[in-house]
Formats: C-alpha cells, structure tokens, sequence
C-alpha cells in the first residue's frame, strides 16, 4: 500500500505519457462519508481525462429511487445486494475514476472486483472532518439516527482495517481540492512505478 504520508508530490501528472501510464485501471475511491471520494474523483478525472461515475447515483438509476428510499423500502441488505451488481457492471466497463458508497469496498466480493480491474484508492480523514462534511447533508441513511458523531466512531473502528486493505491511501484534509488531487496522481504514480518495476523482476 502506497501512503501518502510518506512523501511529499509536488508535480501535478499532466503530460499525456503520464496520463496514459495512469489510466491502465479504473480508480476506485474508497472511504468514509464525507471524504471527499466524489469531489477528489471528479477532479481526478478531469485531470486524468477519464470518466468519472458516482456508484450511488448509477445504484439510485438502476433502482429507480434513491439510496434513502431503497434503505427504508428494502433494507440495508437489499441495497448492498444491488450496490455489488452495479460496481461489478461498472468495473467490467472501459476505465474511470469510480466514487463508491462508504460500505462498497467492505464486500468480499466487491474488494476482489476492485483488485482484479481496479486501483484501490482510500480518502483517510479524521473524524472532525468528517463530522463537519456531513453535517448539514440530509441523505446519509446511516447517519439519520442516533448521534451522528457516535456513528461515525463506530464505522471508523469497523471500517477502517478493511479500508487499509486498499492499494492507496491519500490523506483527505481541508485542503483546496487540487492539491489533494495531486497527491492522489503522484501516489497513483508511484504505486504503479513499483508495481510494474516487481512485475519485471
């Protein structure tokens, strides 16, 4: 796992024989709510000219109702169901930068999806952070009950282990949102330098 905290990239990967050597695999962002997994994956896109799709937002298409409606209707494990074929379908598609939901890469099935046609790509933020990102938002089904703050320590303490399984980490701070896209592409980069240095040996 390449962490971000272990260097310092400063160069943005612009050039097209960089983007090309970026965008062999979808990239796949992993983490919390309120990490930053879709305004980090637009922006990385955008920067990497890849497509990028929002898995909630092709799970609430396929259903034909939103991620709130189908928890209340159907349950959590009726959603999960169809989140893993979704991101399946996706994954079997061309290349993108992929935003998943908070529980996706907790599947079994799903982590070895990713692993197969994906780069792995954990957004790591600190509770307070989080806390303050979905503070005000009203579409978070897990965090409509109880105290949202209790909840997200807990799904901390869960999550996080299997978050660490992830290819990549990159802290996700307040910072402006270029520089954490940054510091995504140069760990990308390194990530795969190493790899395909191994993968000769």
């Amino acid at each position: 796992m390449v962490d971000s905290e272990q260097q310092e990239p400063q160069t943005v990967y612009t050039q097209d024989a960089d983007k090309e050597f970026l965008t062999q695999k979808s990239i796949v962002m992993v983490g919390l709510m309120g990490a930053g997994k879709s305004a980090i994956g637009r922006r990385l896109a955008t920067q990497l000219d890849m497509p990028f799709i929002d898995a909630d937002t092709e799970i609430e298409t396929a259903a034909g109702c939103s991620i709130e409606e189908i928890f209340e209707r159907h349950g959590e494990e009726a959603f999960r169901d169809g989140e893993r074929r979704v991101i399946a379908r996706l994954l079997e598609d061309p290349p993108v930068v992929m935003a998943t939901g908070g529980g996706a890469f907790m599947d079994e099935t799903t982590r070895t999806l990713v692993t197969k046609f994906g780069i792995s790509v954990w957004l790591r933020a600190d509770l307070d952070t989080l806390v303050r990102r979905t503070a005000n938002r009203n579409n978070r089904p897990l965090l409509k009950s109880g105290d949202p703050v209790k909840t997200l320590k807990s799904l901390m303490v869960i999550r996080h282990p299997i978050y660490e399984l992830s290819d990549i980490t990159v802290e996700s701070y307040d910072a402006p949102l270029e520089e954490t896209v940054n510091r995504v592409c140069a760990s990308l980069y390194a990530y795969l330098t190493n790899t395909s240095h191994n993968g000769m040996q």
